[in-house]
């Protein structure tokens, strides 16, 4: 998955920081995440327990984005309003500064649990950061020992940020199937829920993501596959936030706002929010067209 990168944007506003809790008969209800097991809050700063971030409001949503990908919408008036009134969290590479002006909560992103430990346990992660996100696939940003064993992998991150008072959130790519289950003819996403791989990595985190934006050309499909990972989540660890994955340009052919809308429409009673990728090419998506805004920009005004 492509993590585009951007340039600083300064907006004034404050963002409130609300959730839902809307239940599904699909799923079993959600819950308020569990706080991370951790004696050491420095690390978090201000940020609180886990489950002082999920507010009980009806009709909300997570929005999880790229520093650049949060830059392209709230350059928008009509978006910035729109995510000034719900929780964003705002993905930020190592050593990059928040998006001025924007209050976010910062989530410092790794592909290797490894690298992502190191950084924690070197004080490496900024006072006042909610959380680091582990996002494990098969591709050479993460070690091949980690895709062979993401769960310990994962073990191994959340061992490190609960230790200083951080949330976890893990973002396991579809194609981790391809080198845990190498020989299955299966379409990649049923080899994932096969391996009940979503359900292992929910057992150690705090929030999951299901990188499900393959699929959101059939809203269908999509909401199968996220109807069936997200109840393998909540059964490994009631409460677990949960998000989807969406892209304005995911592998394939190309995809438009009303795909991306009937993707939210069909399992938004099924997740806590999404984490909408507005990817462009550059080393973690070579094969990407340029970066596509107006399709979010356009995703996210449909359902407002």
């Amino acid at each position: 998955m492509a993590r585009p990168r951007g340039a600083a944007l300064t907006i004034g506003v404050t963002a409130a920081v609300v959730l839902l809790t809307a239940c599904s008969t699909a799923v079993p209800p959600r819950q308020a995440p569990q706080a991370p097991h951790s004696s050491d809050t420095s690390a978090a700063g201000t940020a609180g327990a886990v489950g002082d971030a999920y507010l009980p409001q009806s009709g909300s949503l997570i929005w999880m984005l790229t520093r650049a990908a949060l830059a392209q919408l709230v350059a928008d008036p009509s978006t910035l309003v729109q995510l000034a009134s719900a929780q964003v969290y705002e993905i930020l590479q190592p050593g990059q500064k928040p998006l001025p002006g924007f209050a976010a909560q910062t989530v410092v992103t790794f592909s290797s649990a490894s690298a992502l430990a190191a950084a924690v346990d070197d004080s490496q992660i900024p006072a006042g950061t909610y959380g680091v996100l582990y996002d494990p696939e098969a591709w050479d940003f993460t070690p091949l020992a980690e895709q062979q064993d993401p769960v310990q992998a994962a073990a191994q991150a959340a061992a490190a940020a609960h230790a200083h008072g951080l949330r976890l959130i893990v973002t396991p790519a579809l194609n981790l199937a391809t080198v845990l289950a190498p020989s299955s003819q299966l379409p990649r996403w049923q080899q994932f829920l096969d391996l009940n791989l979503i359900g292992s990595l929910a057992k150690v985190a705090d929030v999951v993501e299901l990188q499900a934006q393959s699929l959101e050309r059939d809203s269908g499909t999509y909401a199968s596959f996220v109807q069936a990972a997200a109840r393998q989540a909540r059964a490994a660890k009631p409460g677990i936030g949960v998000l989807a994955g969406l892209s304005t340009n995911p592998p394939g052919a190309a995809v438009d706002s009303q795909q991306l809308t009937a993707a939210i429409h069909s399992t938004k009673s099924l997740v806590d929010g999404y984490w909408l990728n507005i990817p462009g090419q550059g080393p973690r998506c070579p094969t990407c067209n340029p970066a596509q805004p107006d399709i979010a920009i356009q995703a996210l005004l449909a359902i407002s």
